[in-house]
């Protein structure tokens, strides 16, 4: 679509619908997007002067709700899109080349006439190379595009940046030289791909799985390749409450060695039993063993691997507890989860920086805040980066006021559950 009628839908609220499904009816924010877009159509047009159609392109940061790092071991997690998300304007080429200006980075660009790993990539360089070279596996022939984007979604906020950007590039090269083919799933395991073999964490597939479908979703990755996706909706704020995130401002960006060892300990024990990873585990033979495990594993590692086999479980009753509207039942869940999660899976705060505990702090401070009327939680990987509170509406107010005296101002924010994921929104469905 031309770049001038672009601009002319948004100042005449032509998505104003669309908007309204992304970003939920409150006029304020409807009027804060309008204004993000325009802006982002405009300086598109600035660094792209020579291009005159573009496309527009959202995909969302995520909340992890429950099963925190048991989707890496093949197990079960409750999560959701929520209205935080990075945009992107697009026009699309035969130069064989990606030209990324990106809000508060340097330019750079991927040629794609050379899609093998290689040294020269730094940070998302790397994951657009990944995406492009699985998607060149399964055939699909990418001419280029040139690329403005923005985002809401801060990196190193524990919301995953990394996944909503890469949800971003896959679904471009998706809609517009694949006919929309992959999907939401196969999108999500492309970007998975990327971050792996290209970018080199190791990551699970829950980031990119929420990112990419969107709404509230159970995730079952017993089998990786087919994982079982359930969506369904549930209303907190019908019940009483809302989804707060803190961002602590302590950055995750640092700490990939903290995250491969959950992941390595974690797979250590699963060895001992002869198998890739512990969803394949009997429980019952893991604590009968435990004497045995302890000559060839650490005991961190077996108490990492403990918190395993009780999130597992604890994020199946989750999903059960919102499905059958019993909010009592899943907040008192969630606590456990924050507990095992700081007594078991070990990370609130990095063992290499034990000074800087933002984490802990902010856990703290939230539960004098809220005292037994909520529930709070590491939110994410951990180590730094965000906590999570689901918080009564009439404590919300002075709750994001006091943690924001505390981590900085916009520190938290109000989550509202997005019902899609990965989308073009130049123009409205029909």
């Amino acid at each position: 679509m031309n770049i001038s009628n672009i601009l002319q839908d948004l100042k005449y609220n032509g998505l104003r619908e669309k908007f309204k499904e992304i970003y939920g009816s409150d006029e304020t924010v409807l009027e804060y997007q309008k204004q993000r877009y325009v802006d982002a159509v405009t300086k598109f047009g600035k660094y792209f002067p020579h291009r005159e159609d573009v496309r527009i392109f959202s995909a969302s940061g995520r909340t992890e709700i429950g099963g925190n790092h048991t989707d890496h071991q093949h197990g079960c997690v409750l999560a959701a899109a929520v209205n935080l998300d990075t945009i992107a304007v697009a026009a699309f080429h035969d130069e064989k080349i990606i030209r990324v200006r990106s809000e508060g980075y340097e330019p750079f660009s991927v040629k794609l006439d050379n899609l093998a790993v290689t040294s020269e990539d730094v940070g998302t360089a790397a994951i657009i190379r990944g995406i492009a070279a699985k998607f060149n596996e399964i055939g699909v022939n990418i001419g280029g595009f040139d690329l403005y984007c923005t985002s809401d979604v801060l990196s190193g906020s524990g919301i995953s940046s990394s996944a909503a950007f890469e949800t971003l590039i896959g679904t471009i090269i998706d809609s517009y030289y694949n006919k929309n083919n992959a999907g939401a799933i196969e999108i999500a395991k492309i970007g998975q791909f990327a971050e792996n073999i290209y970018f080199g964490k190791n990551s699970g597939l829950m980031d990119q799985t929420v990112s990419s479908v969107g709404g509230l979703v159970f995730i079952d990755f017993f089998d990786t390749e087919n994982p079982k996706v359930e969506s369904f909706t549930f209303d907190f704020e019908e019940y009483g409450y809302c989804i707060c995130i803190t961002d602590t401002k302590s950055s995750h960006d640092d700490l990939t060695a903290d995250y491969s060892a959950i992941r390595n300990e974690m797979e250590s024990v699963a060895k001992y039993f002869g198998k890739p990873h512990l969803r394949l585990v009997s429980e019952a033979a893991f604590y009968n063993n435990i004497p045995e495990i302890r000559q060839n594993c650490s005991d961190r590692a077996i108490i990492r691997a403990a918190h395993f086999f009780e999130e597992n479980t604890r994020a199946k009753h989750e999903a059960s507890a919102l499905k059958d509207g019993n909010i009592e039942l899943f907040l008192e869940l969630v606590r456990k989860s924050g507990h095992s999660s700081a007594t078991l899976l070990q990370n609130q705060y990095s063992c290499s920086n034990p000074e800087n505990q933002a984490i802990t702090l902010a856990i703290m401070t939230s539960r004098k805040l809220l005292e037994d009327r909520s529930a709070v939680r590491v939110h994410g990987g951990g180590f730094a980066g965000t906590i999570q509170a689901f918080v009564p509406l009439e404590l919300a107010d002075a709750y994001t006021t006091e943690m924001n005296r505390i981590f900085g101002e916009n520190a938290c924010k109000k989550m509202r559950i997005r019902p899609v994921g990965g989308v073009e929104i130049t123009k409205e469905e029909e």
